[in-house]
């Protein structure tokens, strides 16, 4: 037989689970100096592109490249501030690594965890390699329904973002353009300048082009530039960008596209 308790509640607060979203920064070197020159070169031309994100730095890729290695974590908070983001955590370091962040006033989150794409089938088209860079890779937020739409070309030195959500460009993107987009990015013309799509760490997003011949294309952080040339099966025609994950990390797949 059961039997119900009254029982008594505070009037004035109370005690819930909550969940979080937070930036990740993966961080793969102790080098501050060089992480402030990437981050400058990824982030210096977007002031606005964080706004005050929480943020928790993971130090499981340090420890595979720099086992022993002891980061200012003070001066990386400093750092950090600057793009506007609020380093509050770090996870995945060693005793001495974790001792360091709690002096400086960072918590210790061995339960946070970063988000990634569901493995997905290699295509038979070309797997471009990656070349990673020291940049946040953010759990997956959630977009907000509807697209920014772009009707007018993009000059030389011109930057369009579709923060949470979707860039459709219905006209050409120029070189010294550039595109970004937490989302996919769509070019019904040709895409001649930067393309960012995925640019808060959705590993979903992808690039869509009708004339595939980009100064630089990047999903979540991994980029290619055209420093390396794409093939002629490629350049110049409709193509997609997307990424696919796997256990030497993520690569930028190139497919083209039948019109």
């Amino acid at each position: 037989m059961s039997v119900a308790l009254a029982g008594n509640a505070p009037t004035t607060f109370e005690i819930k689970s909550a969940h979080l979203p937070l930036v990740a920064l993966m961080l793969k070197s102790s080098d501050l100096d060089r992480l402030a020159l990437e981050l400058a070169q990824r982030f210096g031309d977007i002031p606005d592109f964080f706004d005050h994100d929480p943020l928790v730095i993971d130090l499981h890729p340090l420890n595979v490249a720099e086992a022993q290695a002891l980061p200012d974590f003070g001066a990386l908070q400093a750092l950090l501030r600057q793009y506007r983001l609020v380093p509050l955590a770090v996870r995945g370091g060693t005793i001495e690594q974790t001792r360091l962040a709690l002096a400086a006033g960072l918590t210790n989150t061995p339960d946070a965890s970063v988000q990634r794409a569901p493995p997905s089938v290699m295509p038979t088209d070309m797997v471009v390699p990656p070349e990673p860079v020291a940049a946040a890779a953010p759990a997956t937020p959630a977009f907000a329904p509807g697209a920014l739409v772009i009707d007018k070309p993009l000059r030389s030195g011109q930057q369009v973002y579709a923060r949470g959500r979707d860039l459709v460009m219905m006209a050409m993107v120029n070189p010294g353009a550039e595109v970004i987009a937490d989302g996919h990015i769509h070019v019904y013309a040709p895409l001649r300048g930067k393309a960012i799509a995925g640019a808060r760490g959705n590993t979903d997003a992808r690039i869509f082009a009708l004339g595939m011949a980009p100064e630089l294309i990047s999903i979540a952080g991994i980029y290619r530039t055209s420093e390396v040339p794409l093939p002629d099966t490629i350049q110049g025609k409709p193509a997609q960008v997307r990424l696919l994950p796997g256990p030497d990390g993520d690569k930028l797949v190139i497919d083209a596209l039948g019109v």
